[in-house]
């Protein structure tokens, strides 16, 4: 591992370094770590700051959206002057600006099976930053399938959740459809387009996001594998809730039936709209 750090990277992550948990190995640690991002909207846009800021060596940002004015409410890494602009390409410039010694690979495209069999191997850690089911699903599946940790969150008005899916380690690990066996009713769940959302309630979940990433990097403290978080922002209220692996789980259960990502490769590429 390089422990050669220059100057401005003390100085930079000094705060970091300080840490008895962290110190010059952990630091080094996030400088050779790949990171893949999918959506740059209301999580993702602080998800990928915290990670930039904190010297995640190299992050990988997946949307395909164009930038709108009503974003800007709570996708904080962009900005009006940037309305048009792919999102991924204008999250990346934001990054540069806060830290250049970070690599931004920028994938403006649909995060649909054939992407996720090519980026995902790329990356250590996928983190969900999505507001739609079928990307969701098609990550979970990816993630379990090619053996890669899934950081995942869901915001909607006041509430949110987040969870660290692991199950590729094995037992006791549960999957996403653990979780949610099956996708829901079209129109059953409404997206944060429909129903709204707190800007700032996206801010705090990408913010937790990021920090349950950089837990995993470090190996440090207790992820939320086999936990989903619930936050309920009216009630300044946070639950954990236990997850368990169901040996029916048709992903990761003792009788498993998916085995590749087939089925979302013959379904229609989703939308993968960020929160």
């Amino acid at each position: 591992m390089d422990l050669d750090f220059t100057d401005a990277e003390l100085h930079r992550y000094s705060r970091h370094i300080l840490l008895a948990e962290v110190g010059a190995v952990g630091q080094a640690r996030l400088r050779a770590a790949r990171v893949l991002v999918v959506g740059a909207g209301g999580l993702g846009s602080p998800l990928a700051l915290y990670l930039a800021a904190a010297g995640v060596g190299t992050i990988g940002l997946v949307d395909h959206d164009a930038l709108e004015l009503s974003n800007l409410q709570r996708q904080v890494a962009h900005t009006t002057a940037r309305l048009g602009r792919n999102k991924a390409e204008s999250a990346a410039e934001t990054i540069a600006a806060l830290n250049p010694e970070v690599r931004v690979e920028t994938h403006a495209l649909r995060m649909d099976a054939a992407a996720a069999e090519a980026l995902i191997p790329r990356y250590d850690i996928v983190c969900d930053g999505t507001d739609n089911f079928p990307t969701r699903f098609l990550l979970g599946d990816a993630c379990h399938l090619l053996a890669r940790p899934l950081v995942s969150a869901a915001v909607l008005r006041f509430e949110g959740q987040l969870s660290v899916f692991q199950s590729h380690l094995g037992a006791p690990h549960p999957c996403h459809r653990c979780l949610h066996p099956e996708m829901p009713p079209e129109g059953l769940v409404p997206s944060c387009s429909e129903a709204g959302v707190l800007g700032a309630v996206t801010g705090v979940m990408g913010t937790l996001q990021a920090t349950e990433v950089l837990k995993l990097l470090l190996g440090i403290g207790t992820p939320l594998a086999g936990r989903l978080l619930l936050w309920d922002a009216l009630d300044a209220r946070f639950r954990t809730v236990t997850l368990r692996r169901d040996p029916a789980c048709p992903l990761c259960g003792e009788a498993a039936t998916i085995r590749d990502l087939s089925a979302h490769r013959a379904a229609p590429a989703p939308a993968c709209a960020a929160a």
